[in-house]
């Protein structure tokens, strides 16, 4: 469970929330950034610790804010990234819970952050152990990850994670291509550190893919 949910992150979320209030936007932005800095910058022994501060900062957040979507995707991000942290059997009931704010998110605006929900949770039908243990369900997790795609054709980290899930599914070549694109995404203001190690990510499973077409 370790690499649960690597990175589900969605630095991606991190996309610019422009629409929200000044205050929610500032909050949000405090949130989105200290978690590119635990996910990419702190020592991983001590993620799971800074994880757990974050969950409490964004569940607060959320309490405040219960309509607006945005706030419930960045809650299912750090509770996922903590679960993926943390490892052991902690980490399903936190993969669970992420789950269910990601889905509060859709259930208000699918579109929020650029349909970073249907990527979060695409990662997480991915990545959790399938039944009896989990809910893990790679087909549900392409159905999302085609959503996500719809929303955002060009985000660095739509196209990660569907990089990524080709390359579960052995769809070597695919998976190139996507991965390729994905590291020609634009760059996002204010969210270096999340594309700096996204982008490491993305080199590293390239890779791994090109091993496998070689």
């Amino acid at each position: 469970m370790k690499k649960l949910i690597i990175g589900l992150l969605l630095g991606a979320l991190g996309q610019n929330v422009w629409a929200l209030e000044p205050g929610d936007q500032q909050r949000l932005n405090g949130i989105q950034q200290r978690w590119a800095q635990i996910q990419y910058e702190v020592p991983e022994g001590q993620r799971s610790a800074a994880f757990e501060q974050l969950a409490s900062q964004a569940s607060a957040f959320t309490r405040e804010r219960q309509s607006l979507a945005e706030a419930w995707i960045w809650s299912g991000i750090v509770t996922s990234s903590w679960a993926g942290a943390q490892g052991g059997l902690g980490a399903l009931s936190k993969a669970k819970a992420a789950k269910g704010y990601l889905e509060k998110a859709m259930a208000l605006d699918p579109q929020a952050l650029q349909g970073s929900a249907y990527t979060s949770l695409a990662a997480l039908y991915d990545r959790v152990p399938g039944w009896p243990i989990g809910f893990g369900d790679a087909e549900k997790a392409e159905q999302l990850l085609k959503q996500a795609l719809q929303v955002n054709p060009n985000g660095i980290d739509s196209l990660y994670f569907w990089g990524d899930h080709l390359y579960r599914q052995k769809r070597y070549g695919e998976a190139r291509d996507a991965l390729q694109k994905a590291l020609r995404s634009a760059p996002r203001p204010g969210r270096e550190t999340a594309d700096a190690g996204r982008r490491k990510e993305i080199e590293a499973l390239l890779v791994d893919v090109n091993k496998k077409l070689n």
